[in-house]
């Protein structure tokens, strides 16, 4: 499914899929991937708000989005989303808070549909930044974007 918007980010490009009513996927793209006008009303407004993210960290998401995946990893996502903006919370706080281990966490992290929204990069190792899922192929540096949104969010 090609994407229904792909616009520029402070750290690159972000690829947005739409249905006729939620997003469905946001993911971290190479600067060589094209832009794409937004294709529908839900991309429309999901573009407004990103943008908006960006000029102002405290910009609060309400677009509608759809959190599919394991049932887990759904209980993680849910988590991750009351995270406050400017806090973080590690893996194993995480995992202790809804019964896991941290590794299954950082798993459910990373295959997290809807970065940013979602902000698993407020999730951190108990020794320092920990990994991050930014990266659409092994050729970008997501660390870079989760330092970007975590300072961005200061």
């Amino acid at each position: 499914m090609p994407w229904s918007a792909v616009i520029e980010a402070p750290f690159g490009r972000l690829g947005v899929r739409t249905d006729s009513e939620h997003v469905r996927e946001i993911r971290f793209l190479d600067r060589s991937e094209a832009l794409r006008a937004p294709t529908s009303p839900v991309a429309v407004e999901t573009v407004r708000q990103l943008e908006q993210y960006f000029l102002d960290a405290d910009f609060r998401f309400s677009v509608p989005i759809e959190l599919t995946g394991t049932p887990f990893q759904v209980r993680v996502w849910e988590r991750i989303a009351r995270i406050p903006k400017g806090q973080t919370i590690t893996y194993t706080t995480l995992a202790e808070d809804i019964g896991s281990v941290a590794r299954a966490v950082g798993g459910a992290c990373g295959r997290n549909p809807v970065p940013v929204i979602v902000p698993c990069h407020r999730v951190v190792a108990v020794s320092g930044i920990g990994g991050f899922n930014g990266a659409a192929d092994d050729s970008l540096l997501s660390l870079p974007i989760k330092r970007w949104l975590l300072a961005h969010e200061l």
